[in-house]
Parts: C-alpha cells; structure tokens; sequence
C-alpha cells in the first residue's frame, strides 16, 4: 500500500518527482521548479515549502547524485518561499555541524525575503555551553529563500564594453547615493535599484563624465547581531550571506507589493536603464568569507549544509576557522563545489543579471588554496579560462589581514587592482612630504615597476585617492585624525594611517584662508587622478565635497553621515565644474588615457628639429631633471612633458594616433614657485587651461614661453597645452 502525496498547509497536493541534480539551486521552467542542493556531509535533505504565514511543508529530497540532493515540484513558481534542513553528523571537533533544527538558506536562492530575528534558536549550540547541541527550531526567526522567475524582457540592452583605457568609475552606494535625493519623487523609492535607474542620477552620472559605476555590495547580507543590538546598521554590507541574491532591503518593487522575487526584475531594470545611458555596472563582491562568522557565529546556510567544504578550517583544530578576512572565517576557495558556487555566480551576475565587472573584496584570500597567496591557484585558473567571466571587468582589492596578504602588483594578467600605493603617494605628495617625487613619477605614469614586468598595461592600475573605506576628499583635506565616535568604539576603529592633512585645523572651519586651501587641495588630488595614466575611481560624493564630519569607517553609519547630502551640489559647483571638465579632457585626449606605458626615449617625429621622448621631466628652473635631482629630498616642484606626438599606439583602423602635447606643472611646496617652460624643442608657446589656485577651469587665462615663467601658488598645479610648434 503506498502512501497519499505530501499536501501543503492549505491542503494542496505536492507531486515530488525526482529532478535533475544540475542546475543547482531553484530554477523554474514555466511549470514547475526543480530544487538542487549540495552537501558530501548529509545523510537526508528536507526541502521546506513555507507560506506567508510561515506554516511549513517538508518534503525529503529523493535523489542524491554526486553528493548533489534533487527533486522537481509540478506548479510551484516564483514567489514560493522556501529553505533546506540538513541532517547528517554534529561533531564541530571534526568540523561537522549540521543540525536539522536549523532553517538554511539555500546558497544559489535567488532571492531572499527579510532579516534574520536574532536570538538563541539561530545557532546550533547553547548559550550556556558551546558543546551541547540546540535542538530550537529557528524558521520563525530565519531569512528565506524565494523562487524568481528567470524571465525578463531586456530589450534592446546591450553591455557598452567601454575599454579600461576610457574607463572613468565612480564608486557609490545604492541606497547612499539617492536616500537623499528629492528629484526621486516617491520618498519611498529613494535609496533603491529603482532610484538608481532613475533619470536624474543617470543624467548627473554622464554629465560628470562617468563611465562605470561601482556598487558596493549588492549580494544579500546580514545585518550584524552586535550592530542590531547597538541601535546601528550594517552600512557597506560587507557581511554576505547570499552570493545570487540582489540585496532584499534596496528593493523598492519588493517592500511596496510584497513579493521579495520582484527585487531580481528591479536590479535588472537598473542596470537596462544604466547600459541605456552607456553607464557599466560593477559589483563590489565578497567571496571571501560570509555572515555565519567565526566557530561561535549563527547557523543560517554554508555551515549547516556542509560546514568542511564551504570554509577553512584550522588544520590543528577543525572545531574552529582559519581567518584571512578578520571577520571570523574565510571561504575555502579551493574546495571544488566552493569554487564552483563562486564561479557560477559570477556567471549568473554577468548572463542573467547583466553586470559588466566585478571588484572583488579582500581578493587575496581567494588566491590562498593552501594557506598562501598563490597567484597560479585553482580560483584564477577557472576564471581565466572562463569564456564569461574572463570577458568582464576584473577588479582585486589585492591585500587581506593574513601573512602575506599585501599583494600589490601580483595579479595575474586579466585583473586590474585597486592601487593601494597609488593612494599613499599621492596623498604623501600635496601635503608636502619629503622624497616622494620619484614614486610619485611612478605611479602618474600607471606603475610600470608594478605591472609592466608580467606584460599588464597602464589600466591594470586602478587609481584612487579617497574610497568608502577611509575619509571622504573633503575630510582628507580637513582632519588629520579619525573621528569615529559614532561607531561605538571609542573611536578605536578605522584607520590610523590616514596620510591626510587638515590644512592647519582640525575639522570644519570658516578661516577663508584655510577654506581657500582645502578647496585647491581638493581640485589637486582630483586633477592628479584624472590626469594620471591608468583607470581612474572617484569615491561618489567627492566631486561636490561630501563630508562624513571625519569619521573614515562609516560601515555602520547609515543615516545622514553616510547618505549623499545633495544640497552640497550647489555649494561646490566649482568643483563639479572641475571634474566635469577633467573627464572631458580626458576623454578628448589621448596622452592622458594610453594603452601602453611610457618608454622616456625618443622615437617619434615631433615636428620639430631632432626627436622628442614620449614624456620629459623638468626642474622648475626649466632643465631636464637629472639622478641627482630625482634623489633630492626637498625637491616638492616638477614639470611634467606629456608629448602628443609619441604616444606609439594604433586607432581602430590601424592609423597612428596623435594629440596635442601638454606640460603639467606642479608644486606641493608650502611657498609659490616660479616655473620656466621647456627650451624651444618642446614647444615654443603655452596655453594655459586649468590652474588650481581658480575655482573653476574656464578662469584659468594667460601664456608661457621659454624664459617667460609661470608662477605657481603654494600647493597648486597648471596645465598648459602647446600652442606653438618646436623650433
């Protein structure tokens, strides 16, 4: 005699057939939905069936291949919440710790419905002794998996590809960015995907010359129990717990109709009305570690389901984690169905969600497949090959917290790399610190000592002076400490290394001379990044004076500290002003943006008499720097020879490509310099376009010939383009 078939809560009859074990995850194919979940440690799988009540149907998965548990359900579709209960061994001594009580996540959901309640029941041990196992059912306190419908009508989308070389990225927050900002005008919309998309950012994003946007995390995440707890919020997201998941929280379409799957068909309209205006989309990720914490953290997905594939354990010891991040655990990237979970997840932002690149957090952990940083390991050699991934932007944040973790320089060619040395020597530059000229030359020019050696370009350089992690450019120029009280931390965390300079006080000021000076190191550190060769990142907000009041770890700060305080956009238009016109020449002039690094030798027709090096270095006395000057440690002036005429590379069709020739003047002495132009054979007149010392571009007048000097105020620079020809 068989058995009658599982019903639902209301009654409804469930057919459970025996699926497929590939795709992983919940995919629905327009009649039903076939789930797939991996686990080597399992000895039973339940799929539970939730409703919005949170009543739940548990159905036993019926097959098992490859360690992959599977079964189809006729007629469940998209909205249908759903989890996993893993039975199998508790023994954290051996790193097992299922425990069937516990509501899992599914790791591929697609997308996830509210935030975990916190409390005893979502973690496998008591409070009282870590040893003894907790049998509470945690599925009224638990997030929940969604089924989506993967259909979505694009259009006429297409990915605009934009070359590194013309790349411009802005990094923002999708819910900092438009939280504030009354031309959304549903109150309730701001702060979404849908705000993101909207007209009045993407006019605002072009207008400003962006080429890309980089969305810090957008993968589903948690809010911290100890930041709950303080009354504060997990801003960044740094904490995910979803790796397919578009964050459930930024969903506008989500919190007004009650459908949590409707935040997938929200992220994607975004990034089609993002492509529309030729804007890229850049996911910061974080694969390297999750929300479950170290040996004491919750059990909400990985380490209920299989707990020894999905983390590093400490080889002594596996009742605890070995910890590259300093967030409790790190991801084990070199286990086969972790790394598969990774990269079918990079696959899925970029085929089915349509992102166009990726940064990836704390990127040297993926690279520890043994513990060290390994730049051959098995997660670089999948992504190489990929013919998906390996097309998109690829992005590492190249250092982590463990032995070895600093990896400037290291990646493989493909990657391109937040430039942790880029930032330092150019904040140590304009406020004026000795010896710095030399690598300051350096990484102007795209850190050819960093990348040229295993045959990367100038792009594989990402340059940025200010990011979310540290101050903002208004407080670099105002705060020489951190002032993090608001984290409730006593002002312990964050950064202590800020290399800022706050001009002479500390913090806001109505000093006009001062107020003088923050704003011309302002235009400096933008005009440097925008001119330097390499990618150039523009921390969001920086282009009209965003101020976070000094705090440089605002992670938890989502409230007015963080969020974009648009009426800044009036008080600083000069300085919009100034970034707009900086990507604007940039894009209009090719010896800003080369593909190639500078050789120094001369090689090309100028024009003139003899043949001129693509770039030239002068003294501000006009003569070619020499060893000797290059190792001067007081020597804060320089002259940059930016030659149009020798940039050595090839158009589209195969023509040489030639621009105007410019010389970039600069000095970060506390005193004005008198700079003289070039001898004759590099120009015999000068142009002069831009000058920090004006608050905008189009104020900046006048000429220079040589042994006619240019004066330069104290902390200031010029940029002068070629008006005569050699002689």
């Amino acid at each position: 005699m068989t058995s009658a078939p599982p019903t639902t809560s209301s009654g409804r009859r469930l057919d459970l057939w025996p699926g497929n074990a590939y795709p992983l995850g919940a995919t629905f194919d327009g009649v039903g939905t076939n789930f797939a979940l991996f686990s080597e440690v399992a000895t039973k799988v339940e799929l539970c069936l939730l409703d919005q009540d949170g009543r739940e149907t548990r159905l036993a998965l019926p097959e098992v291949d490859g360690s992959v548990w599977h079964g189809y359900l006729p007629g469940i579709g998209p909205g249908q919440r759903y989890g996993y209960r893993v039975h199998g061994p508790f023994d954290p001594g051996s790193g097992a710790r299922c425990n069937p009580a516990k509501l899992l996540l599914d790791p591929y959901a697609k997308a996830v419905e509210g935030q975990p309640r916190w409390g005893q029941s979502l973690f496998s041990y008591s409070f009282d002794d870590p040893t003894v196992l907790d049998e509470t059912d945690s599925a009224p306190d638990m997030m929940r998996s969604v089924v989506i419908n993967p259909f979505f009508d694009w259009g006429n989308d297409k990915a605009p590809r934009t070359p590194y070389h013309r790349t411009v990225i802005y990094e923002t927050h999708v819910k900092g960015l438009t939280r504030l900002l009354p031309d959304v005008y549903q109150p309730e919309a701001r702060g979404t995907y849908s705000a993101l998309g909207n007209p009045a950012v993407l006019e605002r994003l072009v207008d400003l010359g962006v080429t890309a946007v980089e969305l810090l995390p957008v993968h589903q995440f948690v809010q911290d129990e100890r930041l709950v707890a303080s009354g504060l919020r997990n801003y960044w997201g740094y904490n995910t717990i979803g790796f397919f998941a578009p964050h459930n929280e930024y969903s506008f379409f989500a919190s007004q109709t009650g459908h949590p799957h409707r935040a997938v068909e929200e992220f994607k309209a975004m990034v089609r009305q993002m492509h529309s205006a030729g804007i890229e989309v850049i996911l910061d990720v974080v694969y390297n570690h999750t929300a479950e914490g170290n040996h004491l953290g919750p059990t909400m997905c990985f380490r209920g389901i299989d707990n020894r594939a999905y983390y590093q354990l400490s080889p002594e010891d596996p009742a605890y984690y070995w910890d590259s991040t300093g967030t409790g655990n790190s991801f084990q990237a070199g286990h086969p169905h972790a790394l598969q979970l990774i990269m079918d997840s990079l696959r899925y932002w970029v085929t089915e969600m349509h992102v166009d690149g990726f940064r990836f957090d704390l990127a040297s952990t993926l690279a520890r497949q043994f513990y060290h940083v390994n730049r051959l390991s098995t997660f670089f050699q999948l992504v190489q090959q990929d013919p998906v991934v390996s097309q998109v932007k690829l992005i590492a944040e190249p250092w982590d917290v463990g032995e070895g973790g600093y990896q400037v320089g290291n990646f493989p060619p493909g990657w391109s790399e937040w430039n942790g040395k880029y930032r330092d020597t150019v904040r140590d530059f304009w406020r004026g610190v000795p010896a710095t000229l030399g690598e300051f030359a350096s990484r102007f020019c795209g850190s050819s000592d960093l990348y040229q050696d295993d045959g990367r370009k100038p792009f594989a350089s990402v340059n940025f002076v200010t990011a979310h992690d540290g101050f903002t450019l208004h407080d670099q120029v105002s705060y020489n400490d951190r002032h993090n009280e608001a984290n409730g931390e006593d002002n312990r965390d964050g950064h202590s290394d800020n290399r800022s300079w706050n001009c002479g006080v500390e913090g806001e000021t109505d000093d006009p001379e001062i107020r003088a000076l923050r704003q011309r190191q302002s235009r400096n550190f933008l005009t440097t990044l925008l001119l330097s060769q390499g990618v150039p990142m523009l921390l969001g907000g920086d282009e009209m004076g965003r101020t976070q009041g000094g705090n440089n770890n605002a992670y938890c700060q989502d409230n007015e500290i963080s969020w974009y305080d648009w009426q800044l956009e009036r008080d600083n238009a000069a300085l919009i002003d100034n970034v707009r016109f900086l990507t604007r020449l940039r894009a209009d002039h090719s010896v800003f943006r080369r593909r190639r690094f500078f050789t120094g030798r001369p090689g090309a027709v100028t024009g003139g008499p003899g043949e001129l090096g693509d770039i030239a270095w002068f003294r501000a006395d006009g003569g070619l720097m020499t060893d000797e000057d290059w190792q001067t440690p007081s020597d804060l002036a320089i002259a940059i020879f930016l030659n149009g005429d020798a940039i050595g590379e090839m158009d589209t069709w195969g023509r040489p490509v030639r621009d105007d020739s410019f010389l970039l003047l600069l000095n970060s002495f506390w005193d004005p310099v008198e700079f003289r132009t070039p001898p004759r054979r590099y120009g015999s007149s000068w142009k002069v376009i831009l000058d920090t010392r004006y608050e905008r571009p189009s104020e900046a007048k006048g000429t220079a010939r040589p042994g006619r000097p240019y004066s330069l105020l104290p902390r200031s620079l010029a940029l002068l383009v070629r008006t005569g020809q050699p002689k």
